[in-house]
């Protein structure tokens, strides 16, 4: 699908969006994979903004061959981060959105949700790093019954490495450095740590 000319297109563009929202921080941050970076991309701060939320929902849908937009069913996310960008997906594309928690650690469907059998869901994320979060919520999906056709993200921190075992259209792609915990450059090891994720430590 193409983009229309007043969404953002490039990853310039996109991260203009967090810079204007005070979305890119700078600090020392353990992420939700455990990797420590120097910088984080607040999600949940971009998209404070509806129409803000709106307009990087069309742009993500945007980028999602029409063959695949044309077999979802409906939109599932990982909570917390996915929450607010998979509705907004979901609304674009017409579509009933669903979320997973995992208040003891696995992930599962709450609240009375459910997926009819052999649903075909398109996985909704924030930000992927490791691609933990979303190969999990993927299995989720396996065992309610559903199946995972795609994945798109406002963010792919893994700048196209990640594997998923589905297809994947990340709105933009950014190669800010992640560090092992025993790794990490002696410049940010000596600035306090904060977790900003939503995983238990």
């Amino acid at each position: 699908m193409n983009t229309p000319a007043n969404l953002p297109r490039t990853e310039e563009e996109v991260l203009a969006e967090f810079r204007a929202s005070g979305a890119l921080l700078e600090g020392h941050f353990q992420l939700s994979s455990g990797k420590h970076s120097g910088h984080y991309l607040q999600c949940a701060r971009v998209l404070m903004s509806p129409a803000r939320a709106a307009r990087l929902a069309k742009a993500m849908v945007a980028g999602i061959p029409t063959d695949v937009v044309e077999r979802i069913d409906v939109v599932v996310s990982p909570a917390m981060g996915g929450i607010i960008v998979g509705h907004e997906v979901a609304r674009v594309l017409g579509k009933d959105a669903l979320f997973l928690e995992r208040p003891e650690g696995t992930f599962h469907l709450r609240r009375g949700f459910a997926l009819d059998t052999g649903a075909r869901v398109l996985m909704v994320e924030d930000v992927v790093t490791t691609g933990l979060s979303s190969r999990e919520a993927i299995d989720a999906v396996a065992r309610e019954g559903g199946e995972v056709i795609a994945e798109c993200a406002l963010i792919d921190r893994s700048v196209g490495k990640v594997e998923l075992g589905v297809p994947f259209y990340p709105l933009a792609a950014f190669d800010f450095p992640t560090y092992d915990a025993d790794s990490v450059p002696e410049a940010l090891a000596r600035i306090p740590i904060t977790k900003p994720g939503s995983r238990k430590a």
